[in-house]
């Protein structure tokens, strides 16, 4: 079993519920600088072996693994104090903000031989896990264009402050999921063009950037993608739509991954349509009041990420990977302000990558 401590009880809460349910992990010890938070899901969990400072994760010897779950500015360099103690990481989404540090992450994971491993969580979903198996066997033929879209009325989400705050931005913190699928089937994106803009009910709540935004991107073999992602709206009753889906369209068959609903649909080679759900899961992947969050996700991922350290595979998203996908962010984002397409290797180029 690997020993693991967490960092951040926010989203980390989930973590905590993986880990204690997983035969892949004993959970050691958790960290947060508000003791609130850290007594709040001691009693939540039973868990009683906690601390607000970080320091103690990093000097205890006998942690394997330590899962970052904080603010996404301090990610680089908690995932960096993490390798240079001789810890694998596991960040959440989006691995970094600031690419200008990622060389100097790359180098200490090499040199440590310490692993990172992104939370992309979304890719761990039963229908994006079943969607993904399907095309690996062909049954969609060769992948034409994907689109993938995150819709959501995440209006409760502005009263959290710092969710009003200029540095707070839906491109990082909603439309990554989508995007991180546009990446697992087309990872050389060469070229991206998009349009935002902040709604009237954005506007209301105190938003200072893009709500609702539309991405068109180009591979280097000159297939296409689209993404898109709107956030303080209502949305589509469920039996309609999905709040975020993947869509994979193949030279044979059509494939259609919808992500809260657990449910899946593909048109395959032969023909055959089907559609598949998983209410039976519903309770491994949504163990909390509604659906705020996703524990199940991130179970699977955890002991994803303890298969590939066993057997010596790469656990993707890896650091590489994680650092590709901000570069493709960060381009975007650029095309948001510019309203000119960005080339994704310049913004590599300007970091050195």
């Amino acid at each position: 079993m690997l020993r693991l401590g967490i960092l951040g009880l926010g989203e980390g809460r989930s973590t905590m519920s993986a880990a204690l349910s997983s035969p892949n992990y004993e959970l050691v010890k958790v960290c947060d600088q508000k003791i609130e938070l850290c007594q709040q899901r001691a009693k939540e969990f039973d868990f009683q072996s906690y601390t607000t400072n970080y320091q103690d994760l990093l000097d205890d010897p006998t942690l394997d693994v330590i899962a970052i779950y904080t603010p996404d500015k301090f990610h680089a360099e908690h995932t960096k104090q993490a390798l240079l103690h001789g810890k694998h990481v596991v960040c959440t989404k989006p691995f970094i903000d600031d690419l200008s540090k990622a060389k100097e992450l790359i180098d200490i994971s090499e040199k440590t031989g310490k692993k990172v491993f992104v939370g992309q969580s979304s890719r761990f979903f039963e229908p994006m896990k079943k969607q993904r198996s399907d095309f690996e066997k062909g049954l969609i033929g060769e992948l034409i264009t994907i689109e993938g879209y995150y819709h959501a009325d995440h209006r409760w989400f502005l009263d959290k402050g710092w969710s009003l705050e200029n540095a707070f931005k839906w491109l990082y913190g909603g439309l990554s999921h989508p995007v991180d699928f546009i990446r697992w089937y087309l990872p050389n994106i060469e070229e991206v063009m998009g349009y935002g803009m902040l709604s009237a009910n954005g506007r209301k709540g105190g938003l200072k950037n893009a709500d609702t935004m539309h991405f068109i991107f180009k591979a280097t073999d000159g297939r296409i993608a689209r993404v898109s992602g709107a956030y303080t709206g209502p949305v589509q009753p469920v039996v309609r739509d999905s709040e975020m889906s993947c869509i994979l369209r193949g030279t044979e068959g059509c494939s259609q991954a919808d992500y809260m609903d657990l449910r899946y649909a593909i048109t395959t080679n032969t023909g055959e349509e089907i559609v598949q759900t998983w209410e039976h899961k519903l309770k491994h992947y949504f163990r909390f009041e509604g659906k705020s969050h996703h524990a199940g996700e991130y179970q699977n991922y955890l002991d994803y990420f303890a298969t590939c350290l066993e057997s010596g595979q790469t656990a993707y998203p890896d650091i590489r990977e994680g650092i590709g996908t901000v570069a493709l962010l960060q381009s975007m984002d650029k095309s948001l302000q510019t309203g000119q397409p960005v080339k994704v290797q310049d913004v590599l180029r300007e970091h050195g990558l």
